[in-house]
């Protein structure tokens, strides 16, 4: 009964994540109001998850404003919207001070942090999805805003990078882990993860980077950086919400995803990833004056 149940187990994740990730996938090539509801039904479930982790520690975020805080967000990253973050940011934490002095079940200033962190963390970056998604663009009436009908646009080759590669991460850590690992990463941490582990992640990312690149018309040096940006984030984003599960005595975020855990275990990954490759593409490779002398000197190198 326990060999049956050890295998249906991997059978099972395979199933989910595929699943998850075909549907997750479409909606990132269609982009527009598809990647909206995506992102939207994911973040609201990591936010009840990351409320439902804090909570095994003693501490209680207010969930309603971390939800006001995410809708906010989902509009100005639809939009494009950029001058409105910083008034989401001053707003969203005056109301958690405000929710913690008058509404909070406990007058502590860790229900204020665990607030603000709660629609950073689960909501704020993740949603940089949408601004990475949207590059190259041209979207000028309101129509075409709302609608956005140009697919095939530069954010969609750099969608589809970074979402393969923090599998080809995933897949290579798992591997290269089980077979060679030795050496922990961060035992205290995550014990599972071992230094070989990775390494291997790093490989795998990268050839898989060169490959996509080359399809999608990267340059070989922006698909070696943008690699490792996404293979060493995606690798530290796991380990953060580790830190997370194992500071509040939780070993998984959730049951919503069978085989995975939760939505927080299956999207951890991407947390960190997506903004910082967000910024990456849109400022340097989409901008790439201030990175023209270093560029020149790399391929006179080569």
């Amino acid at each position: 009964m326990a060999e049956e149940q050890q295998i249906s187990k991997p059978k099972l994740r395979i199933i989910t994540g595929t699943i998850f990730g075909l549907v997750a996938l479409l909606c990132m090539i269609l982009g527009g109001i598809p990647i909206l509801i995506l992102m939207s039904v994911i973040v609201l479930c990591c936010s009840k998850e990351y409320v439902e982790i804090l909570k095994h520690k003693g501490f209680h975020p207010s969930l309603k404003i971390i939800l006001l805080a995410d809708a906010v967000f989902a509009i100005i990253a639809y939009f494009n919207c950029n001058k409105l973050v910083p008034f989401v940011f001053t707003f969203g934490t005056v109301l958690a001070f405000l929710w913690v002095l008058f509404r909070g079940r406990q007058p502590y200033i860790a229900n204020v942090a665990t607030t603000i962190l709660g629609f950073v963390y689960s909501g704020w970056f993740p949603m940089h999805l949408l601004f990475l998604r949207d590059i190259g663009s041209n979207n000028h009436t309101m129509f075409q805003m709302l609608v956005k009908p140009n697919i095939f646009n530069d954010g969609l080759g750099y969608v589809i990078f970074l979402f393969f590669l923090v599998i080809l991460t995933d897949v290579g850590c798992y591997y290269f882990g089980c077979n060679f690992g030795k050496h922990k990463l961060a035992p205290v941490i995550s014990p599972n993860k071992t230094i070989e582990g990775s390494i291997g992640g790093i490989f795998c990312a990268l050839i898989g980077g060169f490959v996509i690149a080359y399809i999608i018309k990267l340059p070989w040096y922006h698909a070696l950086i943008a690699g490792l940006l996404v293979t060493i984030f995606a690798q530290i984003g796991d380990l953060c919400e580790s830190l997370i599960k194992r500071d509040a005595g939780v070993k998984d975020s959730g049951d919503a995803l069978p085989g995975h855990g939760g939505f927080l275990d299956r999207s951890d990954s991407y947390i960190l990833t997506i903004p910082i490759m967000y910024y990456y593409f849109e400022y340097v490779v989409n901008s790439g004056s201030m990175w023209t002398s270093v560029v020149n000197f790399i391929q006179g190198i080569f």
